[in-house]
This record gives C-alpha cells, structure tokens and sequence, in this order.
C-alpha cells in the first residue's frame, strides 16, 4: 500500500521538524511546504501552531492558509491541527485583552487557562469520548501539552476530548469530519502521540 502523502504547513512556525520527524515515523509521506497545489493534492494537511494566536493567524494568512484549508474542509480533505493550530479553529483568541479572529470552523473564542500555575506545560491524562478515532485505545495514556490558552466549549456535533488544568476544563481535542485537532503535541507525546498520529493516517 502506497504511503499517504501529510503535508505539513511551512508558514514559519516552531518545532515542526519534530512533526516531519514523528509522521515519517508512523509511515507517512512528508513535505514540507506552503505550497498551495501540494496542499491540495496532499491525502492530509497538518497545521502546526507555537506561539501567540494572533501571530499564527498572521503567518497563516500571509501564506493563503485560510483559503486553502476551507477549500480542503469542503472537498472533504483531512486537516489536523496542532496545539494553537487547533486554538484558531474556533472563531477568536483573547489574548492580553485583545481579540483576535480566528478560521471560525467552530464556535467559541480561546481564552487564558484559570490555574495557579501557567503555563500548563508537561504530560496530562485527558478524556476522549467512546466514539474517538483519534484517540482509539489511548484513553489511560499521558500526553504532552505546553499552553497558556485553550478552548473552554466545543460544538455540540463534534467528538471533543477535555483535559482539565487548575480549574480550567478545556478542550483537549476535536473530530468533526475531515477536521481534527488536538491542543497536546501529539509529536511530543512518545508513543501514544505516536499511536494518534497513526490513527489519524488511517483516516486519510
């Protein structure tokens, strides 16, 4: 069986080498790249996301992303979006009081997490509903996050995954279709971020 082709989009975020590195690993093919035609014709896009939500949205918009991942969405073609690459999903960041728009592919605006400690950042358990494909026999499994913001609501029609930080309960991860995210670093997570990354191939 031919490998499935991941593009993972180069629009000037950190640490995506780790993300070549670990999707190679679980048997995908990968390029590197902004480019719009190998975006199309890729089997499955990953958006990474480090960093403040306005500026991920700026680099987004500066390589056309916005277009190009509705274009996908409507054609049915997977995406997967990384940690703030799930955070602009959703319709708006606020982030030191100032609000940003998001790709507005689900309700709900991503907000500073309410814990004592902030970041949260190191290995959580999370919470993934019995119909996860994403996260299919992971549910006991640790997995990396390093965050400040997160989603607190997700769309009722979507499989939603919730961690909990302090007390902040918030979006872990998302399946909606074509559309997945998840808010840990799947690429960071070891073998179980290896197992999601496996199962997400499995989809395209």
């Amino acid at each position: 069986m031919t490998a499935p082709v991941v593009v993972v989009l180069d629009y000037g975020s950190g640490n995506v080498r780790s993300a070549v590195r670990a999707l190679e690993r679980v048997g995908a093919q990968v390029q590197l790249t902004a480019d719009p035609d190998a975006i199309t014709a890729a089997d499955g896009l990953f958006v990474p996301g480090v960093g403040a939500f306005a500026t991920v949205m700026a680099g987004l918009k500066a390589v056309g992303a916005p277009r190009l991942i509705e274009r996908r969405l409507a054609g049915g073609r997977p995406v997967l979006g990384v940690c703030v690459g799930l955070q602009v999903l959703f319709d708006a960041g606020m982030e030191h009081g100032v609000r940003t728009e998001g790709l507005a592919q689900w309700p709900g605006v991503v907000d500073r997490l309410q814990a004592d400690v902030v970041p949260h950042m190191g290995w959580s358990t999370v919470d993934p509903p019995p119909q996860t494909t994403l996260l299919a026999g992971l549910a006991t499994e640790r997995f990396y996050f390093v965050h400040s913001y997160a989603a607190h609501s997700a769309p009722e029609y979507a499989q939603v995954t919730w961690a909990t930080h302090g007390q902040s309960r918030f979006v872990a991860a998302v399946e909606n279709g074509p559309l997945s995210a998840t808010q840990f670093h799947p690429e960071k997570s070891g073998d179980a971020g290896a197992t999601l990354l496996r199962n997400w191939l499995h989809t395209l």
